[in-house]
């Protein structure tokens, strides 16, 4: 079953231009459930802290997430790490690179951000944010997912030398963590069967997380199933 998932997941996810530059976004979809709506819930930890009212919602209603973290984050919550650790059956820690770097070769700037511009940069980006997870939790993560989750062609091609399957998605619910609560809970309410949400867990101090933690107990209430990219193995 979770070969046939992953394989789903992989045949629907498409890349769709998303400016001028050589960036690709790519979407993500899991395949279609036979019972219930089934979501995947995916959270980026950049850098910064954590937002509790999104993770106490999801030790408090036992959601399956997955969490796209990078070493800087790592690096700054260890009691969160700790407290992440004592619930696998939760959290599947996934690889969003060593210093939140976008995948991209070149100069030009996605969103203002420094990319990694060589395929060396990207290499380091991904082991050393693969490393920081094996390091901090003993496993070894099997998706990535770059800073601003733009990509070009050839730093796509590299990360899947490199073994990883690239996380996109399918909605975004909070937009950078940039939208209000009311957007994000709206946004999070609309997930359909077999889409991705991207979310960030990791602005406490943003009205967005209010509305994505929200959202997350709707969904729940409301009999969604939720899956995890790491059981897609």
């Amino acid at each position: 079953m979770r070969a046939f998932l992953l394989a789903c997941a992989l045949l629907c996810a498409g890349i769709g231009s998303v400016s001028a530059a050589p960036w690709q976004e790519p979407s993500l979809h899991l395949s279609k459930s036979d019972g219930g709506p089934r979501v995947a819930i995916t959270l980026d930890a950049c850098m910064g802290s954590i937002d509790t009212r999104i993770l106490n919602l999801l030790l408090t209603e036992k959601i399956p997430v997955t969490l796209f973290v990078t070493e800087r984050w790592l690096h700054n919550n260890p009691e969160t790490i700790a407290v992440i650790a004592k619930h696998p059956d939760l959290f599947d820690i996934e690889n969003h690179g060593r210093n939140h770097v976008p995948a991209v070769t070149g100069t030009e700037k996605p969103y203002g951000i420094t990319p990694a511009g060589t395929l060396v940069a990207v290499d380091d980006e991904v082991l050393g944010g693969s490393q920081a997870i094996q390091t901090a939790f003993g496993t070894t993560p099997t998706w990535f997912r770059g800073a601003t989750a733009l990509y070009t062609p050839d730093a796509m091609d590299e990360i899947g030398k490199l073994g990883f399957n690239i996380a996109g998605f399918s909605l975004n619910a909070d937009f950078g963590a940039t939208a209000s609560a009311d957007k994000a809970e709206a946004m999070v309410k609309s997930a359909k069967d077999g889409d991705v949400l991207i979310a960030h867990i990791n602005q406490p101090t943003k009205a967005a997380g209010d509305g994505v933690a929200r959202g997350l107990l709707f969904l729940k209430q409301h009999g969604y199933q939720f899956v995890r990219l790491g059981d897609l193995r």
